[in-house]
């Protein structure tokens, strides 16, 4: 507000007086200090007294500005004294308006640069659509709309104080105790009064001002304050806007940045409602969804520091993989945001998600193209104003209402589009703006005369310069919604006209003093088509629903940079990924993530604090990616996939007849039942020869049949497991040796025996027949029956699949083994009762070791049995050493095979190939020799044993002599003598 020089001791009480409106105004929410402050009521509170003694303060400067002048000023003086910093216009019914025409100062400055945009487009709006309401027949007819338009210098604390104007005709004036420098009393100029206002622009200038306004009951329709917190409907009843608030905004923006796959993006407000509120928002609403991460919230100062904005670009570049930053921020801090990071270097590096304060202007990438290039921006889904159709006015009915017009040139540029009538205004036809004049200066770059604003600038203003075609022009993006709003507060008080003044040509008596409470229930109730095309409508709250165009500001093949429009924005986002391009000229969309996405077969392990950022971690071992975060075990019979994102069944295996474990002990068993028949079949051949009858026929055919299935188990366990190979498995695994070991036993037993009793008498010890050698080893032989019977009652056979067995630390590796279900424990219980056969045998072999050779094949057997007993003994840590080895089923499997043939080999070879090669090679040795008795075989045999330990005993010289006289003629002849001792009788 302007305000004059004024005596000292008068500007002293003026002083203390703004004081007063200042600290008042900061406090008009307080409900302590809230009073009713209407026209006709005496005032009551300090409030009332300090806007009387502005009015006061006014007066009196009018008053000595005037000396000696009539008391009532004329318009005309008024329009040159009080309007000199505002638009007034006629009317009515005056509409006040709050535009930012100006930036905020600097250096202790109110206001700064002129704002073209923001500030003389919307302003222009403003105007335009008053114009076309008061022409309008079938809105407000015989009602004429005025205006009451100020500069809020996009500062709330001065924006409030230029909304005292507002508030004037609402306060009793008492000047009884305020006298003017000359002492006369005040002269009051009769204020305008103000039915409702439009604005303000920035949404801390809306707050400050929507405080004193609601106080005196005056709706404010504001075109493009967003902040959230003017939806509390219990702190701004009075407030309205025909913008969505920034609740809507936020989501959107989020939808934004949740299509882009940005999940770690940083924000930067301007401080003050509109961007804390914004950012405010985002954060909350990204929190409730999830999925989106804050690196960094900056706040952009009010008063910014010299190189403050460079601080916050490397602040941004802290987090380089938050490369998104949302802002809420004003123009001036858009453009200076940019300005640094051009400066810095990083052109291209951020990626940025501008509201709608960027919204599609021009003046914040100016001069910074390439750092802007690829910004996505919103604003409230807009439309060009065309003054046709978008503005509900019937252009042929017009024409007639303007051909009788006088002013009709004046009048007809009313009717073309908001462009077509900005381009046209000049300095000639817009006198009714007073900040036209600075407009034009700084539009063309030129001075007007010597008290222009642009002292420094050499080019001289013409006049004649043209909008659009001397400089470029492109619409406003809230022009539209100003001119909604100015529809909005007529078509309310049209309604309100129609219900107070039912047929009445102009205003009645009943809106003489409109009731701004009831004015603000037909704002809430207005339903029509806007500018944009689209319904203005309010909710409770006075808040307009979301609908949003999203721009994405790009530069063409040509190097011409332009906001092009890639989606909206209604209840949900519908975004054309196609239209998308970056300044890297790649399709793909660019990465804003604080960690990249895991590959398959890899969990997340989320930051502690920061949801978006994790580390990847591979699903080792057994474990599959059973959801993002967790890793789960696959069951024991399965191994994870190759992409571990799931498990697959682990590939059974068994012993193949074509594996080099198979093939060895196949072919030594296929050698030894080679030899087993050969040998069979000799013996079956010869079997009335002294050599076949000397070894013990029946016990013979018992031996060899064990050595045949000794041979013979090895298929069974090479062979594929099913309940047929198993039960093969459990019945002769141990019956072959047990054949051969039983029947090896009951010989050596019977030679042991026989010599025993020899050395006590000369009559043969009992049950050394062959049936009885036979009934003794089938004896033995059935125990082991006995125990496989048992076997199968208690556990019939079954096959198995062991997947422990070669379960590898790498599941690619893992095999199940098909086995029978033969446990190592079962195996030695099998195994152990032949093994018992065979240490006892070994027992007797050696206690018949001093037996002649000429009696018998005692000697033959004890290397058998000695032979084996070291098989067997290597047979063991072998077979049980391998127990946690991948190989194990192929290597004890082998080892067992290939033991039992070994025994049976050893055996074979020991006992039966002498016989054979003397029964082929030298029949002339198996001729039946003379008979001898019992008592003599016996008695021979003893005293060769006796000749034996004498040997032993005495000197060389003295065992000749013995030997000669105890043998006398009973010395056999030097030639081998087979004695069997088969055919003599017990």
């Amino acid at each position: 507000m302007f305000w004059p020089r004024l005596p000292l001791s008068h500007s002293l009480h003026c002083l203390l007086t703004v004081d007063c409106v200042i600290i008042s105004t900061l406090t008009f929410s307080t409900p302590l200090l809230t009073a009713k402050m209407v026209r006709g009521s005496k005032p009551l509170t300090l409030y009332s007294h300090c806007f009387l003694s502005v009015l006061m303060l006014k007066s009196c400067w009018l008053q000595g500005s005037t000396s000696q002048k009539p008391a009532v000023l004329a318009d005309s003086q008024q329009g040159s004294q009080e309007y000199t910093h505002s638009i007034r216009l006629d009317g009515d019914i005056i509409l006040g308006g709050l535009f930012p025409v100006h930036a905020r100062g600097e250096r202790g400055l109110p206001c700064g640069e002129l704002k073209k945009e923001k500030g003389i487009h919307r302003l222009e709006a403003m105007l335009f659509a008053i114009d076309l309401i008061n022409k309008d027949p079938d809105l407000l007819p015989n009602v004429t709309l005025g205006a009451r338009i100020l500069d809020t210098c996009s500062r709330d604390t001065y924006a409030l104080e230029q909304s005292l104007t507002f508030v004037q005709a609402l306060i009793e004036r008492d000047g009884s105790d305020v006298r003017c420098a000359n002492g006369d009393p005040p002269i009051f100029a009769k204020p305008d009064k103000v039915v409702g206002v439009i604005g303000a622009s920035a949404s801390s200038v809306s707050i400050m001002v929507a405080n004193i306004l609601r106080l005196f009951k005056i709706p404010q329709i504001s075109y493009a304050s967003t902040a959230p917190e003017l939806s509390d409907n219990t702190r701004y009843d009075f407030f309205s806007r025909v913008v969505p608030p920034d609740s809507y905004q936020a989501q959107a923006m989020l939808d934004i940045v949740t299509a882009m796959g940005w999940n770690y993006v940083s924000t930067l407000a301007s401080e003050g409602n509109y961007g804390e509120s914004g950012v405010d928002a985002f954060v909350q609403i990204s929190r409730e969804l999830g999925g989106v991460c804050i690196a960094q919230s900056l706040k952009i100062p009010r008063e910014p520091r010299p190189g403050e904005f460079d601080k916050i670009i490397l602040r941004l570049v802290e987090t380089p993989n938050a490369r998104a930053v949302i802002m809420f921020a004003n123009e001036d801090d858009i453009r200076r945001i940019l300005d640094a990071a051009k400066r810095n270097n990083l052109t291209g590096h951020f990626l940025w998600v501008g509201s709608d304060s960027w919204g599609s202007k021009i003046s914040p990438v100016v001069q910074q193209e390439r750092v802007a290039e690829g910004a996505i921006t919103i604003l409230p889904k807009r439309a060009s104003v065309d003054g046709e159709a978008r503005n509900n006015l019937d252009l042929t009915r017009f024409l007639g209402c303007f051909e009788r017009n006088s002013d009709f040139n004046d009048v007809f540029l009313l009717l073309v589009a908001f462009d077509r009538y900005f381009k046209s205004r000049s300095l000639s036809n817009n006198r009714r703006n007073i900040w036209f004049a600075e407009f034009w200066e700084e539009n063309f770059g030129c001075k007007l005369g010597m008290h222009g604003k642009r002292p420094g600038s050499p080019k001289k203003c013409t006049g004649l310069e043209k909008v659009g075609r001397d400089s470029i022009y492109e619409q406003e993006g809230k022009v539209q919604f100003v001119m909604d709003a100015v529809y909005a507060m007529a078509h309310a008080l049209h309604h309100m006209h129609r219900e107070l003044c039912p047929g009445y040509l102009g205003l009645c008596p009943h809106m003489t003093n409109i009731d701004g409470k009831e004015l603000l229930t037909h704002i809430h109730a207005v339903n029509f088509n806007g500018s944009a095309g689209t319904p203005v409508i309010f909710n409770e709250n006075g808040d307009a629903p979301g609908r949003y165009d999203i721009f994405q500001y790009q530069i063409n093949n040509r190097s011409v940079a332009e906001y092009k429009v890639i989606g909206h924005w209604t209840n949900q986002l519908h975004l054309n990924m196609e239209a998308l391009q970056w300044a890297t000229g790649d399709l793909s969309l660019p990465a804003s993530v604080c960690s990249l996405p895991c590959r398959t077969g890899e969990r997340k392990k989320v930051v502690k604090g920061v949801p978006c950022c994790w580390h990847c971690e591979r699903c080792e071992g057994y474990h599959f990616q059973a959801s993002e975060f967790t890793c789960e075990l696959c069951s024991y019979e399965k191994r994870p996939n190759q992409n571990r994102t799931g498990c697959q069944p682990i590939p059974i295996i068994k012993l193949e007849w074509h594996s080099p474990w198979a093939v060895v002990p196949v072919f030594i068993s296929v050698l030894g039942i080679i030899a087993t028949t050969f040998i069979i079949v000799t013996f079956i051949r010869y079997n009335d020869t002294p050599i076949v009858r000397a070894s013990g026929r029946e016990v013979s055919y018992v031996l060899l049949t064990g050595i045949f299935l000794c041979y013979i188990i090895t298929f069974p366990m090479i062979a594929a497991p099913d309940i047929v190979v198993c039960s093969f498995r459990r019945i002769f695994l141990g019956l072959g040796m047990c054949f051969s070991y039983a029947a090896l036993l009951t010989k050596t037993n019977r030679i042991h025996r026989i010599f025993e009793q020899g050395k006590k008498a000369v009559t043969a010890p009992r049950f050394i027949s062959p049936a009885s050698q036979l009934v003794i080893t089938f004896s033995l032989i059935s125990v082991q029956l006995l125990g496989v019977l048992l076997w199968f009652a208690a556990d019939p056979p079954h096959t198995f699949v062991d997947y422990g067995e070669q379960r590898t630390q790498d599941p690619e590796n893992a095999r199940g083994v098909l086995k029978c279900d033969i446990s190592d424990l079962s195996l030695i219980c099998s195994l152990g009762y032949s093994i018992l056969l065979m240490v006892t045998c070994t027992v007797y072999a050696i206690k018949t070791r001093s037996v002649p050779e000429t009696f018998n094949e005692a000697k033959p057997i004890g290397f058998t049995m000695y032979t084996t007993c070291i098989i067997w003994l290597a047979f063991i840590p072998i077979f049980f050493g391998t127990a946690q080895s991948a190989e194990r089923m192929y290597i004890q499997t082998a080892t067992l095979t290939v033991s039992l043939s070994l025994s049976a080999s050893v055996s074979l070879g020991m006992l039966y190939m002498p016989k054979v090669y003397i029964i082929i090679f030298h029949p002339e040795r198996n001729v039946p020799k003379r008979k001898r008795s019992f008592k003599a075989i016996v008695t021979a045999a003893t005293m060769t044993s006796k000749l034996s330990h004498l040997a032993a005993e005495r000197p060389n010289g003295e065992v000749k002599t013995e030997l000669c006289e105890g043998m006398e003629a009973s010395v056999p002849p030097p030639k081998t003598t087979y004695v069997s001792y088969t055919n003599h009788a017990m």
